[in-house]
């Protein structure tokens, strides 16, 4: 017993030593940039968030009546599924152990508020059909101001509300907390071979950033966005002090968010004098939605241009 002993002894630190530079490869590996995952999350991003009104709008009316679920409502359907599933294998992929039961909670509540999100918004675009315009409030809007009794319009105001404001927030929140989450755990010591950002990171920032542009204005999320933003800063920061520094996914996210902040500055400097919408989004924070604007100008003009035609 004690030949075996000394035996185990000796091959201890040999042991303890494999175990520590697997778990180093591993950490290296996980901190490599994950291009199939973030590809993947940008496409789904662009494809199913922001295609999903598009699509309705385009596909015709035949094929999806009314009265029953539209082709963005699919679209968003499988926005609802394929998200939560993406974020996991982000976290799944952090070098570090992340709080578990924190993402859990955030990834059901998103679940939750998308789906809510889901409801409203469907309502919302077969009401453009009717003639809703989106840059006027619910009482305003000419089909809705004439309804009675007049309780109908409290049910299409508590409509919008579950739509713009609900179910916004309970699925925006935990969705931008995840990330904040999975931020944490991007960051290396110091060295030299892992400062540059990978080129496949650099393609993908900008279509990254022009969708966070339309998520955030488009759902009026900004006062949210620039307290995640301020955030990340913090995180970056707080991990300088300790010699760390962030890694490619960590500056893909960043950069992302500092090139999204830089959009969003362009977007209202560009509509600051429109009257129109100065009069829908009256608070001291001015960020028009991109379908508001659409709804009130564009559209005006492809009517126009097919009565000329």
């Amino acid at each position: 017993m004690s030949a075996v002993r000394r035996r185990q002894a000796a091959a201890g630190p040999l042991a303890l030593g494999r175990h520590g530079a697997a778990q180093e490869e591993a950490a290296c590996r996980n901190s490599r940039f994950h291009f199939d995952l973030w590809f993947y999350f940008t496409l789904q991003n662009w494809v199913l968030d922001f295609g999903r009104p598009i699509a309705m709008i385009i596909l015709p009316l035949e094929w999806f009546p009314l009265n029953k679920p539209s082709a963005g409502d699919y679209f968003h359907m499988a926005y609802n599924v394929i998200t939560p599933f993406i974020l996991l294998k982000l976290i799944e992929r952090s070098p570090k152990t992340l709080p578990r039961s924190m993402v859990y909670i955030c990834i059901i509540t998103f679940v939750m508020g998308a789906s809510i999100h889901l409801v409203g918004d469907s309502v919302n675009h077969r009401l453009i059909f009717s003639g809703y315009q989106l840059h006027l409030s619910v009482r305003e809007n000419p089909i809705i101001k004439n309804l009675r009794p007049e309780t109908l319009i409290d049910s299409f105001e508590l409509l919008y509300y579950y739509d713009e404001y609900l179910g916004h927030s309970m699925w925006y929140i935990p969705f931008f907390l995840v990330l904040c989450i999975y931020f944490s755990g991007c960051f290396i010591p110091v060295k030299e071979e892992q400062q540059r950002t990978p080129v496949a990171a650099l393609l993908l920032i900008g279509p990254s950033s022009l969708y966070y542009w339309y998520l955030v204005t488009e759902g009026q999320i900004f006062i949210l966005f620039i307290f995640t933003f301020f955030a990340l800063m913090a995180l970056v920061m707080h991990q300088k002090r300790k010699g760390l520094l962030m890694d490619s996914n960590g500056r893909f996210l960043f950069y992302s968010f500092l090139i999204t902040l830089v959009l969003i500055a362009l977007w209202v400097a560009w509509l600051w004098n429109d009257k129109t919408l100065r009069k829908k989004y009256p608070g001291i924070i001015y960020i028009p939605e991109p379908w508001a604007f659409y709804t009130l100008h564009m559209s005006n003009l492809h009517s126009a241009k097919g009565e000329s035609i």
